[in-house]
């Protein structure tokens, strides 16, 4: 007997094969090049919005917007989603945290996503490639590469955009997003037309105000951009708006109503906090050496960050808190640390001000050599001077 069934089309395969990874959010769209994300991305470099990152360039930008530079023959992008929310919103997330911890955002409370995500992509395109028959070139990347994914998610339909920038899907936007370039051909989805309409929530529930326009962010006031990616001091007008976010910021997600609705903890053991960094210690945090760091956040997205930036958010915080009882830690950090943090726990002490905070900070006063760190420590005594007077 003659089988006449007809074989699926490569798109239904696509996604049946994508289900089977967990990888329930796909899209596709073709591999013409992006220009309305180039033309975006240009704008938002070319006014400093991206903040001090050097390897974002006009020349990564375009690169990145043209699917066929990066992988020869290319003819389809896959765009997909994957959730990734520890808890469910109702769970306590946002509740009171340990004495001097500080808070860590979502999306790193459990492995690292991009190598979680891109082994899922890979495992998917094999599978594919078994159940088409047929070999497929294609290249994989989860936000480590030049491509726009945002903007490849919206053209493909998994989601739109938010004012916050982030893209919200069905699931809403606690989602990693994922590419692969390919030489198969599919039909590409229809961009997402739905938007957040007339609600602006996250723009004044932002504590430094980077929503600067709706889908406009300035990188250089984003509490995540300032506590991961930044390398340089954080301003001390900001400092203080960070309140206990030692590691990137959720706020803007957390106040979205398209969370609110759709915030159903992830199924994805990988991402469910395995190693409990929900939130830190912070005093243990400034004991660590390069060694103590590497072991320590092995697997981890928060690896991001590097040991001196983590301690330097450290000291923000612990000056963030008032307890009094991290002087001591504090005042090891400004003795033992790097300039950066040095400066910064010089902040938090004279945040905290009283007796010891003072004699810690004069006594630094009379050893530093570093500039910078002087004027943090200058500024930091002028600070607690001041609390004391308004306070008598």
């Amino acid at each position: 007997m003659v089988d006449r069934s007809s074989p699926a089309p490569p798109k239904d395969v696509l996604r049946d094969v994508a289900r089977e990874m967990g990888l329930g959010l796909v899209g596709v769209t073709s591999a013409a090049a992006f220009r309305r994300g180039e033309r975006v991305a240009l704008e938002r470099t070319r006014r400093g919005l991206m903040g001090e990152l050097p390897w974002y360039t006009e020349e990564r930008v375009r690169r990145g917007t043209r699917p066929r530079t990066l992988l020869p023959g290319a003819r389809s992008v896959v765009s997909v989603a994957m959730d990734y929310l520890p808890e469910a919103m109702s769970d306590g997330g946002d509740a009171a945290l340990p004495s001097r911890h500080g808070r860590v955002a979502r999306y790193a409370w459990g492995r690292d996503y991009h190598n979680v995500l891109k082994k899922r992509l890979r495992q998917m395109m094999r599978r594919l490639s078994e159940r088409l028959d047929r070999p497929l070139s294609y290249k994989v990347y989860v936000d480590d590469g030049p491509m726009l994914d945002r903007e490849v998610a919206w053209r493909a339909g998994v989601g739109f955009f938010g004012k916050n920038t982030n893209v919200l899907t069905p699931i809403g936007s606690w989602v990693f997003l994922g590419q692969v370039i390919t030489d198969l051909e599919l039909p590409p989805d229809r961009p997402s037309s739905k938007s957040c309409g007339a609600c602006t929530a996250c723009i004044p529930a932002c504590p430094t105000g980077a929503i600067v326009a709706p889908y406009v962010i300035d990188s250089n006031l984003c509490i995540a951009y300032l506590t991961i990616e930044h390398r340089g001091p954080i301003r001390r007008d900001l400092r203080a708006l960070i309140g206990d976010r030692v590691f990137g910021c959720d706020i803007c997600q957390e106040v979205c109503p398209v969370n609110v609705t759709r915030g159903a903890p992830t199924s994805e053991p990988a991402f469910r906090a395995p190693q409990g960094f929900s939130a830190l210690d912070l005093e243990a945090v400034l004991t660590l050496d390069d060694e103590g760091f590497r072991q320590r956040f092995q697997g981890s997205p928060i690896r991001r960050a590097t040991r001196v930036g983590l301690q330097r958010n450290a000291c923000v915080v612990l000056g963030n808190l008032g307890d009094a009882s991290a002087v001591p830690a504090l005042e090891r950090a400004l003795h033992t640390g790097e300039a950066m943090v040095r400066g910064h726990a010089a902040w938090a002490l004279g945040r905290l001000s009283g007796g010891e905070a003072s004699r810690a900070l004069r006594e630094a006063q009379r050893t530093e050599t570093e500039p910078w760190v002087r004027e943090e420590i200058d500024a930091a005594l002028g600070a607690a001077a001041s609390a004391a007077s308004d306070g008598g």
